[in-house]
């Protein structure tokens, strides 16, 4: 079950699963603490399993309809049982949107992929960094099912 957690960044375990999401960087970590804490715009969720939070998923809506994920981790135990996927389909269902991106980088791309999100290279935005914006389509998946 999702459940808003922005509240609870001042907790360690919370600032570490969101650490997942990020590259290894204290700056970084403060920097997406910040965005949740204090801002408008984005917002935090978390997957809550027999009383603990496994999973975080972050997000904002860049335009009408669309949804852009901006951080998203399970705990290392956790990795490999479906529970990455299962917050994306818990987002879908919350927020109904009719598209759900994503930016990532080699380390995750395989993942979206196996979710059905398609890939698109951005190139090399970074030095020696290949970037993929990933999309996932809400309605290109029920007509699919319809068949």
């Amino acid at each position: 079950m999702l459940i808003p957690i922005a509240s609870r960044l001042d907790e360690a375990e919370i600032q570490e699963l969101l650490g997942w999401s990020v590259f290894p960087e204290p700056e970084k970590l403060q920097n997406a603490v910040d965005l949740y804490k204090n801002g408008t715009t984005h917002t935090l969720l978390g997957y809550e399993s027999e009383g603990d939070i496994i999973g975080v998923i972050g997000y904002h809506r860049p335009s009408e309809g669309v949804i852009e994920i901006a951080h998203i981790a399970v705990t290392p135990e956790e990795r490999f049982k479906g529970y990455g996927r299962g917050l994306i389909l818990e987002l879908l269902a919350l927020e109904n949107p009719t598209a759900l991106v994503a930016e990532t980088d080699d380390n995750a791309v395989d993942f979206y992929r196996s979710s059905r999100f398609t890939v698109e290279s951005l190139g090399e935005l970074y030095p020696g960094v290949e970037r993929y914006r990933c999309t996932y389509d809400p309605e290109a998946f029920e007509d699919e099912e319809e068949d």
